[in-house]
C-alpha cells in the first residue's frame, strides 16, 4: 500500500482562494440576481407569469438535481480541471441568457447555468478544503468562503436592482462573463491540483440517475407546493417519487463497490450534524430573504435599487461574523458550540423581524438584519469546514456536494413551506377582520410575522442539533501544518 504523505502547501494558496472565492461568488449571485431582473425580462420577452416562475425553477432544478453528480465528477476529473470547465460553461450559458430573444432560449440558458453551477460549487469548496489543511489557515479560508456564501445573495439583490434599473435586465446574466474570465485566469495560473489516489475510476451510473431524478423531483415538488398547494396531485406525486427514488439510491449506494455517494460521508456524526443544521438554517434564511423583499417593496414602497441597499447591513454583518468572529473563535470554542451559539443569535434577529409592523422604521429592520447576519455568518464558518472534515481527498468533492445539497434542499423546503404559512396566515387574518375593513398591508405583515416565528423554530432546531450531534474538538491552531494535514486530509501518493 502506498505511503501516506503530506503534500507541500501551495505557496500561492491565498491568491488561489481569492480566485476560487470570486468564482463561487458568481454562483451565489446568480441564484438571487434574476429575482430582481425578472419583471423587466418578462416585459421585454413577453412571457406569462407561469414562464416567470420557470426562469427560477429551471436553474434550481438543474443545480439542485446535479450537485451530487457534480461533486463526484470533480473527484474523477480532478478539481482544477472541473473548476475550469465549470467556469467556461457558466460563462457560455450566461452569454446565451444575455442574448436571449425568447423564453425558451432564456430557460435553456438558466438550466445551463444550473448544470455548470452544480459542477462549480462543490469543486470550489473541495479545492479550499484540500488546499488549506493547517487548522489556523483553514479557519481563515473558510471564514472568507462563508462570508461569500452568506453575503452573495445580498449582493445579488443589490446588483440585480442596480443593473436592471440603470442598464438592462440582460446585464444580470452578462455580468457573470467577466467574473468567470477572472476565475479562469486564476484557475490556470495559481490554483493547484491536489494529487489523490482515486478509487473511483468510473461514474456510478445507476446512482447518478437515481440521485439526479430524486433531487429534481424533491426540488420540483416543493416548487409546485408553493404555487399549487400541498394537496395538489402533482405535488404529492413528485414528493412521493422523490422519497422512493432517494431511498432506493441510498440502498444501492450501500451495496456497490464504487458508489457515487459513499455512505460514510453521511454517517459520520460531525458531518451529518453540519449538513442537517445548515439545511434547517437555510430554510429560515431563504424565507427571510423572500419576505423582506416583499415587505420592502410591497409594504414600504422601496424601489429595486433601494431594496438592494436595504439588505447591505445583513450582508456586511454576515461577512464580519464569518471572517472575524467565526475565525477568531474557532481556535477557542469547539465547532458544535460555536455553531449552536451562532444559530441562537440568528434566531434572536429573526425574532425581531417577527415583531415588524407595517409602519415600523427601517432602523428596527436594520438592527434585526445585523443581529441575524452576525449569527449566521459565525455559525456557517465552522459548518462549512465540518462538511468536508475528515474525508479522504478522493471524496472531498462529494462531501462538498452534500453541503450544497443541504443548502439547496433546505432552501426549496423553506421557500415553499414558509410562503404557504405566510399566505395562509394572511388569508385567515383578512377573513377574521373583514376584507374591506382591514389594511391589506397589515394583513400581509401579519402573515410574514407568523412565518418568521416558524423560522425561529427551525433555527432553534439547528442550534440543538449542532450542540448534540457535533462533538468534534476545537481545531488546534498551534499544530503544525504537516500534522494537521495528515490528520484531516490524508493524501495517498501514487
Amino acid at each position: 500500500m502506498p505511503a501516506i504523505t503530506t503534500p507541500h502547501p501551495n505557496p500561492r494558496r491565498w491568491a488561489a482562494l481569492l480566485f476560487i472565492s470570486i468564482a463561487q461568488l458568481m454562483v451565489f449571485l446568480d441564484s438571487a440576481i434574476m429575482n430582481i431582473a425578472l419583471p423587466s425580462a418578462q416585459d421585454a420577452l413577453h412571457f406569462s407569469d407561469g414562464g416567470r416562475q420557470w426562469v427560477i425553477t429551471a436553474y434550481g432544478l438543474a443545480f439542485g438535481g446535479l450537485l451530487i453528480l457534480g461533486g463526484r465528477l470533480g473527484d474523477l476529473l480532478g478539481r482544477k480541471r472541473a473548476f475550469t470547465i465549470g467556469l467556461i460553461g457558466f460563462a457560455l450559458a450566461s452569454a446565451l441568457g444575455g442574448a436571449a430573444n425568447s423564453l425558451g432560449v432564456l430557460l435553456v440558458a438558466r438550466a445551463g447555468q444550473g448544470v455548470f453551477g452544480a459542477l462549480l460549487a462543490p469543486v470550489a469548496l473541495a479545492l479550499i478544503s484540500l488546499t488549506f489543511t493547517d487548522a489556523k489557515e483553514r479557519a481563515k479560508a473558510f471564514g472568507i468562503y462563508g462570508a461569500i456564501a452568506t453575503a452573495g445573495g445580498v449582493l445579488g439583490l443589490l446588483l440585480g436592482g442596480v443593473l436592471t434599473e440603470y442598464l438592462d435586465w440582460r446585464w444580470s446574466m452578462l455580468v457573470n462573463i467577466p467574473i468567470a474570465v477572472i476565475g479562469i485566469i486564476g484557475a490556470i495560473t495559481v490554483v493547484h491540483e491536489i494529487p489523490t489516489e482515486n478509487k473511483h475510476t468510473r461514474i456510478d451510473i445507476p446512482g447518478a440517475i437515481l440521485a439526479t431524478l430524486g433531487l429534481v423531483a424533491l426540488v420540483f415538488g416543493f416548487s409546485e407546493a408553493e404555487s399549487r398547494g400541498w394537496d395538489s396531485g402533482l405535488t404529492i406525486t413528485l414528493l412521493a417519487a422523490a422519497a422512493v427514488l432517494l431511498l432506493v439510491f441510498l440502498t444501492v449506494e450501500g451495496k456497490i463497490k464504487s458508489p457515487l455517494l459513499p455512505l460514510h460521508v453521511l454517517t459520520e456524526r460531525n458531518r451529518a450534524g453540519a449538513y442537517l443544521s445548515v439545511g434547517l438554517a437555510v430554510m429560515s434564511m431563504f424565507g427571510m430573504f423572500l419576505f423582506l423583499s416583499y415587505y420592502l417593496q410591497l409594504v414600504k414602497g422601496y424601489s429595486p435599487v433601494l431594496t438592494g441597499f436595504a439588505f447591505v447591513p445583513l450582508g456586511a454583518a454576515q461577512a464580519f461574523g464569518s471572517m472575524v468572529i467565526g475565525t477568531r473563535l474557532s481556535g477557542r470554542v469547539r465547532p458544535g458550540l460555536l455553531m449552536s451559539g451562532g444559530y441562537l443569535v440568528t434566531a434572536i434577529g429573526v425574532l425581531l423581524l417577527a415583531l415588524l409592523q407595517a409602519d415600523s422604521s427601517y432602523g428596527l429592520l436594520a438592527v434585526a438584519e445585523i443581529i441575524t447576519g452576525l449569527g449566521i455568518g459565525t455559525a456557517f464558518m465552522p459548518a462549512m469546514s465540518l462538511g468536508t472534515h475528515g474525508v479522504a481527498a478522493e471524496d472531498a468533492g462529494i462531501a462538498s456536494a452534500m453541503v450544497g445539497t443541504s443548502q439547496q434542499v433546505g432552501g426549496s423546503v423553506g421557500t415553499a413551506l414558509l410562503n404557504t404559512i405566510a399566505a395562509g396566515s394572511t388569508t385567515a387574518y383578512l377573513a377574521a377582520h373583514g376584507h374591506g375593513k382591514t389594511d391589506p398591508d397589515v394583513a400581509l405583515v401579519h402573515g410574514f410575522s407568523t412565518a418568521y416565528w416558524w423560522a425561529v423554530g427551525f433555527l432553534l432546531l439547528s442550534a440543538l442539533f449542532s450542540f448534540i450531534a457535533v462533538n468534534a474538538p476545537r481545531p488546534d491552531h498551534s499544530a503544525s501544518s504537516d500534522d494537521t494535514t495528515a490528520a484531516e486530509t490524508p493524501v495517498p501518493v501514487h
